[in-house]
């Protein structure tokens, strides 16, 4: 697989997820399912090696890179990993220059509400799924 297209897949999952292990499922999509570029065996390897390793827990992107494109593949891997959060400082310029406008002001305050509306439900989830596991084990 092109060290490119490793990038441009792994940007696009990134950015589009919370953090962490949230870009996961788009990896499996991406990678496994619709390029087969690595199987899910190999998919799972790339978790383990990330999870057991200091740093990031999305790093696991890097091994991901790795296993579809070599050497060319980690690195577009780790540049896809530092993209969003470097992208953001201009961003945050840019928006410091804007705030003082009502619609922009709006939007923001719009898409701080509807995140926390998101994270609030997925805890909401995350809860249920827990309370369920814990009466099951303790049952």
């Amino acid at each position: 697989m092109n060290a490119f297209v490793v990038y441009v897949l792994l940007v696009k999952a990134i950015a589009t997820s919370f953090a962490g292990m949230g870009s996961l499922p788009q990896i499996q999509q991406d990678f496994v399912e619709t390029r087969r570029a690595i199987t899910a065996d190999q998919l799972n390897q790339a978790v383990l090696v990330g999870r057991s390793t200091p740093g990031p827990i999305g790093a696991y992107v890097v091994a991901v890179g790795y296993l579809a494109a070599g050497w060319k593949g980690a690195i577009a891997a780790w540049l896809a990993m530092l993209t969003p959060a470097l992208g953001a400082i201009p961003l945050l310029v840019l928006m410091q220059r804007w705030m003082h406008l009502p619609r922009v002001r709006a939007a923001v305050d719009a898409v701080v509400i509807a995140s926390a509306v998101l994270l609030l439900a997925s805890g909401v989830r995350m809860a249920v799924e827990g309370w369920h596991q814990l009466s099951t084990a303790l049952l």
